[in-house]
């Protein structure tokens, strides 16, 4: 008789939850496929899991067995199909942004979208939005005006502002979050698919107290406690994993992140003894053993023994650690810097040996009850369109990932309004392509930003669109519109700038040796000994204005032919069928 395997925190077996995602995801249409499955240690095991129709589509699961990882893989999978963050940082294409793909909604049938009023020349967001409190927390300056917050996934300034509704758990009112800040601050924290809603929930909270914590503690550099390893040995399979890794020849630090026992929180933090890197992993759970396991297997999530070097050494400079960029870092795979007061043995706040509940339901109400008690509201957007409960929580002050001015000075709806030019770049005519150019040149955008991510597109292999920079961009409709002073200025940048395809840059460097020869034919034989007769074709084809665009075919609204792209829309599709 075949026993099922029940883990702490979770409401069904890991062979129910398997069984079940998985018919799911075939039902919907979904293939997932394991790669890359890692135990570097006892008790700890990761995997990679991927669709193989699009291999945009991943997650990594991690777990103290084989089938937790599998069970964690599938759920993250489901979490970002219902949550679409597998398309966050796409444009979805004009069939959905624009409702001709026969559905009346861009992202959720109870999606809510508010006109934008052109006549209003201060911007204000509209009514019912938000709530006045919330319009003040996101634009306290008022500086943002309301077409700043159109999704970047539609861009469609005719439809409006595109909202969800979410809950706020104290009152069970219902606020429209706008996607375009859920998308700019929130990106992928507070997701969660589970068994239950509480279970659900419980994921998601724990995660924004994870990352809340961690961000504090890092860049207050604060001195954590020891967890002692008496406590550690109550947890066998657990303590045989730190003791893998010790025995590996890494300094492994188990320290009680709860501050004083008021956050359920863990670190567990590798030093290399080889590079002196530092890897400081947090987990967080309202049960101490669920929070100690996920630290240590988030550590090692995708990572054998012997990828743990080139992580950086532990700084003294708080600034920087505590700077934007390395919170950043620390969020996407924890790599950031971390203070060497963080190392230190006097430490800021005595060990609590803490357990805050035994059940996933009071899991989930000790969690809302403590973030409640922070003074913060917590709102849930709640997703079962997929047959399994999915949510998004959102606590305002509290599981922002990026600053709240970003909606400002870093808004992903920056190029909403050239987007469609540049879809369609090799049918711009002169004046056109002029206008563009000077829209790029007060945008303020960096000419080594890259294009592709900028509009939204999945640019596969396309070595035109891959590697496609806004200062090259500004180059090729120089060209077009026969502006030489801009021309001259793009190569001299491009010459400078080595991450641009070989065999264009070349091209450039071409253009601009002809440009300071006056076109004088006397140097052909040189220059065609120096770069190649065909390359020399080519700059003054783009010169002559007989070639634009190294004759790129525009991709449309449609995205036609961007294959990788076209797999993400498929994807896409398959959600609401």
């Amino acid at each position: 008789m075949h026993t099922e395997s029940f883990i702490v925190g979770k409401d069904a077996s890991l062979e129910h939850a398997i069984s079940t995602l998985q018919g799911k995801l075939e039902a919907l249409g979904f293939h997932v496929e394991e790669h890359s499955w890692l135990n570097p240690v006892d008790g700890v095991w990761s995997v990679y899991l991927r669709d193989s129709d699009c291999p945009l589509m991943f997650t990594n699961g991690m777990g103290a067995t084989k089938l937790a990882a599998r069970a964690s893989a599938l759920g993250e999978f489901f979490e970002r199909l219902a949550c679409n963050d597998f398309w966050n940082h796409y444009y979805l294409g004009q069939q959905y942004a624009e409702g001709a793909a026969g559905r009346s909604f861009v992202h959720y049938p109870q999606e809510q979208w508010f006109e934008l009023d052109e006549e209003d020349e201060s911007g204000a967001w509209p009514e019912g939005l938000l709530t006045a409190e919330l319009q003040t927390f996101y634009n306290p300056n008022g500086t943002i005006p309301a077409y700043s917050l159109v999704d970047f996934n539609s861009g469609n300034f005719e439809r409006g502002i595109c909202a969800i509704p979410c809950v706020r758990q104290r009152d069970n009112a219902v606020v429209h979050f706008p996607v375009n800040i859920i998308a700019n601050l929130y990106v992928s924290n507070g997701m969660a698919a589970g068994n239950t809603p509480a279970e659900a929930r419980t994921q998601a909270l724990s995660e924004i107290f994870e990352r809340h914590i961690k961000f504090r503690i890092i860049s207050e550099g604060l001195c954590l406690p020891d967890v002692p390893e008496e406590v550690i040995a109550r947890y066998p399979n657990i303590a045989a994993g730190i003791a893998g890794l010790r025995a590996a020849g890494f300094g492994i630090l188990i320290k009680d992140a709860s501050l004083g026992g008021t956050y359920p929180v863990i670190n567990v933090t590798l030093l290399h003894p080889q590079d002196q890197g530092c890897i400081s992993s947090f987990g967080a759970h309202p049960r101490f053993e669920i929070a100690l396991e996920r630290a240590l297997t988030e550590l090692l999530q995708g990572r054998a023994l012997d990828a743990l070097a080139g992580f950086p050494e532990a700084g003294f400079d708080l600034e920087e650690i505590a700077s934007v960029p390395n919170i950043e870092m620390h969020f996407a795979d924890s790599s950031g810097i971390v203070s060497w007061n963080f190392l230190g043995s006097e430490h800021d706040f005595a060990f609590c040996d803490w357990n805050f509940s035994t059940t996933t339901a009071e899991d989930c109400a000790w969690l809302m009850g403590a973030i409640h008690a922070m003074d913060c509201d917590i709102y849930v957007a709640d997703f079962s369109h997929l047959g399994v409960y999915a949510c998004r929580i959102i606590v305002p002050g509290m599981s922002e990932i990026y600053p709240v001015d970003e909606l400002e000075f870093e808004n992903n709806s920056v190029a909403n309004g050239i987007r469609e030019a540049i879809l369609f770049l090799s049918d711009l005519d002169d004046e056109e392509c002029t206008d563009l150019l000077e829209t790029l040149n007060e945008s303020g955008l960096a000419d080594e930003r890259p294009v592709a991510p900028l509009i939204g597109l999945a640019p596969g292999d396309d070595p035109f669109w891959k590697d496609l920079r806004v200062g090259e961009l500004k180059t090729l409709l120089a060209l077009a519109a026969g502006d030489d002073d801009a021309v001259v200025e793009g190569c001299e940048w491009i010459r400078d700038f080595e991450q641009i395809d070989p065999e264009r840059r070349t091209v450039y460097n071409c253009i601009e040796c002809l440009t300071k020869l006056n076109g004088d034919i006397g140097f052909a034989p040189a220059l065609n000994s120096l770069y190649g007769a065909e390359t020399v074709a080519t700059a003054i084809a783009l010169l002559d204005g007989e070639l634009r665009f190294f004759g790129q075919p525009s991709p449309g609204l449609s995205l036609e032919g961007c294959d990788m792209h076209q797999r993400l829309l498929t994807a896409y599709g398959k959600l609401h069928a």
